[in-house]
């Protein structure tokens, strides 16, 4: 296995504001990349093309079709300002754009409001919860210490569809950065799976998040994710994402639109 230190090291320049990369097929999701790693490319090449940049405040993330082998990263400038910029970056896999990725960058301001998300919800601690998979998983799954903490498993023909799951990296050299954030924040299955009662193709289709506060993000800790689903009708889904780290305070709150071919 490549782990995700060693990847995000191996992105390397590929001409004038271009970058490439090449993911073992380790990180794939079946025919294709994981979607978590191929945003979190796109948000490693926007700060290598842009040093210096303010910490991420959102992104928007569309995965539009399939990418395997060699990957071209374009990173672009929409805006710079003083306090925010926003860049947009494509991931590009035989000839076509496979990811396209939208990141608002800011500054902190002074302001009269200090309003923090709600705090987790009171569930056992990873020690005492077991793995979310059993014997068969995605193949990216293996970079990630996944712990079902409240909720049931994939395609087990549960009457919800939400997920409360312990996260963290098995790289213990990850680094701390909001690469690594990304990387595994997309890590859980869509809500919707827990309903299945046998085995069925679901793939995201976009991915919004919006960082509560950067900097409570530490690679080798735990986070706690919650997936739930909130409407499934005519094949797709739409389901809200939170994250907590392991002091339960908010790192990122987020949405998926989930296309479900069962």
């Amino acid at each position: 296995m490549t782990p995700f230190s060693q990847l995000l090291d191996s992105i390397s320049p590929a001409g004038a504001g271009r970058w490439s990369v090449n993911a073992s097929d380790d990180w794939r999701q079946g025919r294709t990349l994981y979607g978590g790693i191929s945003a979190a490319f796109c948000h490693a090449a926007c700060e290598q093309f842009v040093p210096g940049l303010p910490p991420l405040r959102s992104g928007q993330i569309a995965f539009v079709g399939p990418a395997t082998g060699e990957s071209i990263l374009a990173p672009s400038i929409l805006r710079q300002g003083k306090s925010v910029s926003v860049l947009a970056c494509d991931l590009i896999a035989d000839g076509n754009v496979a990811t396209r990725a939208l990141f608002a960058f800011g500054e902190a301001r002074p302001s009269s409001f200090d309003i923090d998300a709600a705090a987790a919800p009171n569930v056992a601690g990873p020690e005492a919860c077991q793995s979310l998979f059993g014997d068969r998983h995605p193949a990216f799954a293996a970079h990630f210490d996944m712990r079902l903490a409240a909720g049931c498993r994939p395609v087990s023909g549960a009457p919800t569809g939400e997920m409360l799951v312990w996260v963290r990296h098995r790289d213990l050299d990850a680094p701390d950065g909001m690469s690594a954030l990304i990387a595994m924040a997309d890590a859980l299955p869509p809500a919707s799976m827990p309903r299945l009662v046998a085995p069925a193709a679901i793939s995201s289709m976009t991915w919004q998040f919006d960082l509560v506060e950067p900097g409570r993000f530490k690679a080798g800790e735990w986070v706690l994710m919650q997936s739930r689903d909130e409407a499934v009708r005519q094949g797709y889904s739409g389901q809200s994402m939170a994250l907590w780290d392991s002091q339960g305070r908010p790192i990122l709150l987020g949405r998926q639109s989930v296309a479900i071919f069962a």
